[in-house]
């Protein structure tokens, strides 16, 4: 299994740092990761994205042209990426912002209301969580056991405390994916 991604949208909105919990995720899983950032210099409000595969072979190359899924947080990444996706693949989008949605039908697409689901949990700074728990509802490249290890792994030890929440995220988006198409 080889699963090449890409997790789109502003910064701030955790797109980093939900790619980082995949790929420590993967390697907790004994496999084969790798994670490649892509931010301009604002930060904050920018936008953001990270390349993040997931292997059980060797990865030859972080580049990525075409990618197995796209998760997409902002209408800029949805015009970037929706015609990047392989034929067949993935896309998970939350539509706070999105202002044309996925219009592609050879693709599998879902979607999270990310942002109204962390709300409702109490935390909007669990909406990264929430929308990779959609994700692996969508491809479980990952098991939800490696997720809490990813965690561990990737905050620091004085954030350890926030990690059960995070989990319940995860457990939220899981439970309220939508199937919008099905290729």
């Amino acid at each position: 299994m080889t699963e090449e991604m890409i997790i789109a949208g502003f910064g701030g909105q955790g797109v980093l740092s939900m790619g980082k919990i995949l790929a420590y995720s993967g390697v907790m899983a004994d496999q084969e990761v790798t994670w490649f950032p892509s931010y301009g210099p604002e930060m904050r409000g920018g936008t953001a994205n990270v390349t993040v595969i997931v292997s059980d072979n060797r990865i030859s190359s972080p580049i990525v042209n075409e990618y197995d899924s796209a998760i997409i947080l902002n209408q800029q990444s949805m015009d970037k990426f929706e015609g990047m996706v392989k034929p067949g693949g993935t896309l998970l989008y939350d539509p706070n912002g999105i202002t044309r949605h996925p219009s592609r039908t050879d693709i599998n697409v879902y979607k999270i209301e990310g942002t109204k689901i962390a709300a409702d949990l109490g935390n909007v700074k669990t909406f990264n969580m929430v929308v990779l728990g959609a994700y692996l509802k969508a491809k479980p490249i990952v098991s939800m056991d490696s997720i809490e290890k990813g965690l561990q792994k990737s905050l620091p030890e004085r954030h350890h405390k926030l990690i059960p929440l995070n989990l319940e995220a995860v457990q939220a988006g899981f439970e309220k994916l939508e199937t919008v198409n099905q290729a």
